[in-house]
């Protein structure tokens, strides 16, 4: 059996994070505990929810019923934009750690740039000095908005999670979270299905070479670029293939082969002042 914690990723205050994830975005809060539970049965030992996912509670029950020491499993989650502000962000995480039924995160992360997320960053920062968090970094941050708070903040960002698929690489992005000692966390690496992704040509030659497919293929260049990766499935025997990423090196030429495939965009556009719109209409309670 594969096992989650076998590739790290030491962050920028030496935590160690495991390299491959089990994202829950989107998974039904009721369907929560039976997928997280799955999943440390085959290996993860590292998962991702957020506030704004509404299935904290259901992580935190499957922590708590999997057997597993807590010091064993690393747990992100994300301050949503409404709870925006050193105040509401402050009770917001006290929110999150009750419906997790835990002391700590791992990882806490500011989930969206809009808002006061200064002033969100700045309760980070309290509760990592309070022992609540372990780490803490951002998400969705892209280069100029990243860089204006990496230098205005007294701990530097440790992750910044961004959509990063083979179709949308990050490619000149990388650079700016790299000078500032930040990881890259990939939300969305098999790119929600897009482009064919799991039958594509490029990735699926590449995979043959390897007996693998092309979904593992596409999880294997991101971890060779030292990205994190949070794929998500509520199917376990898709929880089982994408974990079993690490038994296999691409050469040269399939990176050189994957990397053309990139595209430069994605498919959600922060920059947008509708999207903007819409993020803030959706609220999360602070407690």
């Amino acid at each position: 059996m594969a096992n989650g914690s076998a590739l790290t990723i030491t962050l920028n205050n030496g935590v160690d994070i495991p390299q491959i994830g089990y994202g829950v975005f989107l998974t039904p809060p009721e369907e929560t505990e039976r997928a997280v539970l799955e999943a440390f049965e085959v290996g993860y030992r590292h998962v991702d929810t957020a506030q704004a996912y509404r299935n904290e509670e259901g992580v935190g029950a499957a922590v708590a019923n999997c057997g597993l020491p807590r010091e064993d499993i690393f747990l992100t989650t994300k301050v949503w934009l409404t709870n925006a502000g050193e105040e509401r962000a402050a009770r917001s995480v006290d929110g999150s750690l009750r419906r997790l039924g835990t002391d700590y995160v791992d990882l806490l992360l500011v989930h969206q740039p809009f808002g006061d997320y200064y002033g969100t960053y700045r309760a980070m920062e309290k509760a990592l000095a309070a022992g609540k968090v372990r780490a803490i970094g951002v998400s969705n941050f892209f280069p100029d908005r990243f860089v204006d708070l990496a230098q205005h903040v007294e701990v530097p960002p440790a992750v910044n999670q961004m959509e990063t698929h083979v179709f949308n690489q990050q490619s000149d992005n990388r650079a700016w979270y790299t000078k500032y000692g930040t990881a890259l966390e990939s939300w969305g690496p098999l790119a929600q299905g897009r482009n064919n992704i799991f039958t594509h040509p490029v990735l699926t030659a590449v995979g043959e070479k390897y007996g693998k497919t092309a979904a593992q293929v596409a999880l294997r260049y991101l971890i060779q670029l030292d990205i994190i990766v949070i794929p998500k499935t509520v199917h376990r025997e898709r929880m089982v293939t994408n974990l079993d990423v690490t038994d296999f090196q691409l050469d040269d030429a399939d990176m050189r082969a994957i990397a053309a495939l990139d595209e430069g965009q994605g498919v959600v556009n922060h920059y947008d002042p509708a999207f903007q719109e819409r993020l803030a209409s959706y609220t999360v309670e602070a407690d």
